[in-house]
């Protein structure tokens, strides 16, 4: 997936500036693609060129001016072009998984410091995620949202980052135990060898 394709999905819902934007990509979009504003407003420079988007100028009184984004029929029909293609497997590249596999070699308290902070930043954002959920619910029950809604696709996105967090924690809690009870067995005492 392209950086292009993730702006105009968080364009489907609607006119937004290039921080309204790196908000959007801050709070839900990142449970799946992770962007720099940087990033995010060469791309919409992009994509602006290439005529998938429209810009239009804000003069603000006491603010400097700002650029309202929004989708052009070329980039809705580049966005169902999208959807109708076969997307490739997912490929992890996670440098902690590294530093897992290798604990035995290294120390084990620098690599168990650093599964903890994974485990705190799963809490984070789940918290932001249950936020986001609760606004986009608006106090209708999920069945009623997934029926009614005009769009499912943010909550859908949003369940699967909640899942993905939820499973970081559990991992997390899997292995500090196996490293705890590696760390208190005594010398020369067979211990577990894999995480199951």
């Amino acid at each position: 997936m392209s950086l292009k394709h993730a702006v105009l999905a968080a364009l489907l819902e609607g006119e937004a500036s290039g921080y309204d934007l790196a908000k959007i990509f801050d709070v839900s979009v990142a449970n799946f693609w992770a962007s720099t504003p940087q990033q995010l407003y060469r791309e919409l420079d992009r994509l602006s060129e290439a005529g998938l988007i429209t810009a239009r100028v804000v003069e603000q009184e006491r603010r400097p001016n700002k650029r309202m984004f929004s989708l052009t029929e070329a980039g809705r029909a580049d966005l169902y072009a999208y959807t109708t293609t076969a997307p490739r497997p997912t490929a992890v590249r996670d440098e902690l998984m590294v530093q897992v596999q290798a604990c035995d070699s290294g120390d084990t308290e620098a690599v168990r410091g650093f599964v903890a902070e994974r485990m705190e930043t799963a809490r984070g954002k789940l918290a932001r995620y249950e936020r986001l959920r609760e606004w986009l619910l608006d106090g209708r029950d999920e069945e009623t949202y997934l029926r009614e809604a005009e769009r499912v696709g943010p909550y859908l996105t949003l369940l699967r980052g909640r899942l993905l967090e939820e499973e970081n924690l559990r991992w997390g809690e899997r292995v500090l135990a196996v490293l705890d009870a590696r760390a208190g067995a005594p010398a020369g005492v067979p211990t577990e060898r894999t995480l199951r």
